[in-house]
């Protein structure tokens, strides 16, 4: 189970990262074949210690068996994750969103999550929330002008910032740090400096 779990979480993340643009259901499909290729070969091992051989005819079968466990395992955890990503209901006093076009990039379990920060890597984005971050494939660019109604700015070529997420500032050499929620720290580059002095932010 242990052995499962950690393919199957790090399995997911790479598959969401490789193919953002597939149908969600797909992930955890792959997730599943993946999951059980791994765990095969250790119940192959401990069927194999206990018999004191190792038995190959057993081999299909046992893959049939985990890959319908696994299948099982990844499902409950696709309709836990669908549920817990359900919009809370629109009213007066809702919170501003982000565009869908950066937020049905999310893994599901992040969706409505407080964004944090956006930091670009390469041709990737990763995206800082209050439930942790992913990876997706996206230009900081257009991520910034779907969390336009966030409350929050350019600090860096690379970084965009919640303003409600920063915890602490520190300022030297027209330059500054800001350590976020969850201990993110976030670089202020002396071209952002000013304008977010001269809007308060430190």
């Amino acid at each position: 189970m242990a052995l499962g779990g950690l393919f199957g979480w790090n399995s997911g993340n790479l598959i969401a990262c490789w193919k953002p643009d597939w149908p969600l259901w797909t992930h955890y499909a792959l997730a599943a074949v993946a999951v059980s290729v791994p765990v095969t070969v250790a119940v192959m091992a401990i069927n194999a210690w206990f018999d004191g051989r190792l038995d190959w005819r057993g081999l299909p079968l046992t893959f049939f068996f985990v890959l319908v466990i696994s299948a099982f395992a990844t499902g409950v955890g696709y309709v836990t994750d669908r549920l817990r990503a359900r919009p809370p209901a629109a009213g007066p006093g809702a919170s501003p969103r982000a565009s869908p076009a950066l937020t049905d990039k999310l893994p599901l379990n992040l969706r409505n999550a407080p964004i944090l920060a956006l930091q670009s890597e390469d041709h990737y984005l990763r995206v800082h929330t209050g439930r942790g971050d992913a990876l997706i494939l996206m230009r900081l660019s257009d991520a910034i002008a779907a969390a336009e109604a966030l409350d929050g700015a350019q600090t860096h070529r690379s970084w965009w910032v919640a303003r409600d997420a920063v915890r602490q500032v520190r300022k030297g050499d027209g330059r500054a740090t800001l350590t976020l929620e969850g201990g993110i720290e976030a670089p202020v580059s002396r071209t952002y400096y000013p304008k977010l002095r001269e809007a308060g932010w430190f």
